[in-house]
């Protein structure tokens, strides 16, 4: 699939949006972004989800996360529907940008385009896509979700709490990992390394193989 993936360099697009024209890396600035599409104004599964970004944005704020949407709507119609939005989530309100793509030159760039919905004059639509932005610029974790399927708020901000612990520390998040919950040190690190780096300890796993790479601990 053409655009962007994980570990690629965002561009430094210069596009128009609910806030006014603004250039990705000054938006970002030093932070993390949240950049996500979806497949049209107007539409019930979306409504949902901008509502529910909307009601999750100071959580996202805590986590040093900027947001920005993206749609192949105009700056009209964008603004028209965040009306919709706000109705519809209890007055919870749409402060982040969202983008306009009428040509629909961003949504390829970006890898943001659903290969089978199309809208009513078989134009492509984007995809539910989610890119995860760090300090950085590059593209720390994605998610791809078909039209018919909305996004978990709850799941994105696990994620970023995720990939915030695996850069200060050099550990990995286990399957259903939360915070709170131990974390695995990374392979890279030796025994004796890990000692020096969790003087609180950690706990090996034997395994069948011997392999003493299973190692958990709290940070």
């Amino acid at each position: 699939m053409p655009g962007l993936t994980l570990g690629d360099t965002i561009p430094d697009l210069e596009v128009d949006t609910t806030h006014g024209r603004l250039r990705f890396y000054d938006y970002i600035g030093d932070g993390w972004l949240l950049l996500f599409s979806h497949p049209g104004d107007f539409t019930p599964v979306c409504t949902t989800e901008l509502g529910k970004i909307a009601e999750y944005a100071d959580k996202f704020a805590e986590r040093g996360v900027k947001l920005l949407g993206l749609s192949c709507d105009d700056l009209h119609s964008h603004r028209e529907w965040i009306k919709d939005i706000e109705a519809y989530n209890n007055g919870y309100k749409v402060e982040f940008p969202i983008v306009a793509d009428p040509k629909r030159e961003l949504i390829q760039q970006l890898n943001m385009v659903d290969p089978d919905e199309k809208d009513a004059q078989g134009n492509q639509v984007p995809s539910r896509a989610l890119h995860i932005v760090g300090p950085d610029k590059k593209i720390k974790l994605s998610f791809l979700y078909p039209a018919s399927v909305g996004r978990n708020m709850d799941e994105v901000v696990r994620v970023l709490d995720a990939l915030h612990k695996s850069a200060k520390h050099k550990v990995a998040t286990p399957a259903n990992w939360k915070p709170g919950d131990p974390v695995v040190i990374s392979p890279s690190v030796s025994n004796e390394a890990a000692k020096q780096m969790f003087p609180q300890g950690y706990k090996s796993t034997h395994l069948p193989s011997n392999k003493d790479y299973l190692r958990f601990t709290q940070v």
